[in-house]
């Protein structure tokens, strides 16, 4: 629970660009290596954002790229100033964000004595690796000894895709590596994971794959057709794909369409499904309005708002994020009869409640109206609240009171049940 009495949203998928390793990003003329400019950040816009967005806890991690120029001892240099400047925002700000260290790859030992500190000493809250390390990629027996030792630690993985080993200049100058080339690449390194039976061989690691599963949805089933065929003609090792794929947790960040997240819903579950924003990769206003259009239409999805904003992620990462009960959610049904030379006005206002209240209140998890096709004056309106603060700081709320004013002349009958939500639970559980 949060300081304000809401139930506690969480973003996994954030960048810190910590003053350090933007001056070693420059010092190195790598400023444009990923083919488009590294955004400024300061921890008071980062706040800001996610006060405006209800976002209570953020998970940061490292932008690319990779902090490597061929000096293992400097890139451990600047690993180390990242996760320490991280841990101390975490300490700064208790309950606002988590981070995922940063390692020196493709150095491994030097990778594998960060990882350790940095959980072991700083408190990560897991490891943010790269799809690729300069041509090492996730799954490379290279990593062997960086796997055992986070499997040791049952870590979190947070994988970001970085520019390919090889790529055509000229064709990521035209097509930046964002809108195609970061969903490739993260698909061929997830599947290279897969291939060398990574998170079967170490069951405790947990992956977040980024940017809504990439193009995994469509290469997933086509790797499982291949899959016999190489290994009966000795180019492959049997592999358990699907207990590889159920390790695997997937944040909405990009383009979290209704069609996205029904295909990504091919391959994984609902319990892993986790939000993400990719701030301040993209403007603070576009994040806060696509994520309250996300919050708006998980329902339709037979997801629950709760659980892809909140639970899972809590889930995952464990007692440093405030818990909420499930027990808490507050459910009711609206029965209103209003009056006929009256019924436009008052949708309008209903409308505007609805937008704004799901827009800037976290706790308000859903506010569904419908009008009975028989009498449509008869309306309907289903209120999922996170708990009873929630219920109650939204009948405080100016633009609820604008509403009840402005429609009380407006109303005919009404008529408030309380419930409990048996059946949204049932019916959770078969979506999952």
């Amino acid at each position: 629970m949060t300081a304000s009495g809401l139930w506690a949203q969480i973003d996994v998928h954030s960048h810190a660009i910590t003053a350090s390793y933007m001056e070693f990003v420059r010092a190195n003329g790598a400023e444009m290596d990923e083919g488009f400019p590294i955004p400024s950040w300061n921890v008071e816009a980062h706040l800001a954002f996610m006060d405006e967005a209800g976002i209570e806890t953020s998970v940061l991690t490292m932008p690319a790229p990779q902090p490597w120029f061929g000096d293992g001892t400097e890139s451990a240099a600047i690993c180390r100033k990242y996760n320490e400047a991280c841990a101390a925002l975490k300490a700064q700000y208790p309950g606002r964000f988590l981070f995922c260290a940063s390692v020196p790859l493709p150095d491994v030992e030097r990778a594998v004595e960060e990882a350790v500190y940095a959980l072991d000493v700083l408190g990560a809250d897991g490891v943010k690796l790269a799809t690729n390390s300069y041509g090492q990629y996730l799954g490379d027996p290279a990593l062997e000894p960086l796997m055992a030792v986070l499997d040791a630690r049952k870590a979190v993985i947070i994988a970001h895709p970085h520019k390919p080993s090889a790529v055509n200049d000229r064709l990521i100058a035209d097509v930046p590596l964002a809108s195609y080339e970061y969903l490739a690449e993260t698909t061929r390194a997830i599947l290279n994971m897969v291939a060398h039976d990574v998170l079967v061989r170490y069951p405790e690691l947990k992956v977040v794959v980024p940017h809504c599963g990439s193009f995994l949805p469509n290469a997933l089933p086509r790797f499982k057709g291949l899959l016999p065929v190489m290994v009966g003609q000795g180019y492959m090792q049997p592999v358990d794909v699907e207990a590889n794929v159920s390790r695997l947790y997937f944040d909405l960040a990009g383009a979290a369409t209704d069609d996205v997240i029904r295909a990504l819903l091919t391959v994984t579950t609902a319990d892993h499904l986790l939000y993400g924003s990719d701030y301040p990769y993209v403007a603070a206003p576009a994040l806060v309005a696509a994520k309250s259009s996300l919050q708006q239409r998980l329902p339709a999805l037979g997801l629950d708002p709760l659980a892809v904003l909140s639970d899972n992620a809590r889930r995952l990462f464990g007692a440093d994020v405030p818990v909420r009960a499930y027990g808490e959610r507050v459910v009711r049904l609206a029965e209103i009869e209003i009056v006929p030379e009256k019924l436009s006005a008052y949708l309008e206002y209903a409308a505007e409640v609805g937008r704004v209240s799901m827009a800037t209140e976290p706790g308000v998890v859903a506010l569904f109206s419908m009008q009975d096709k028989a009498d449509p004056c008869k309306v309907y309106i289903l209120e999922v609240y996170a708990d009873r603060q929630a219920y109650e700081a939204h009948i405080r709320t100016a633009h609820f009171r604008k509403y009840k004013d402005g429609t009380a002349d407006m109303v005919r009958s009404l008529k408030l049940i309380d419930t409990l939500p048996l059946v949204m639970a049932d019916f959770l559980k078969k979506a999952q």
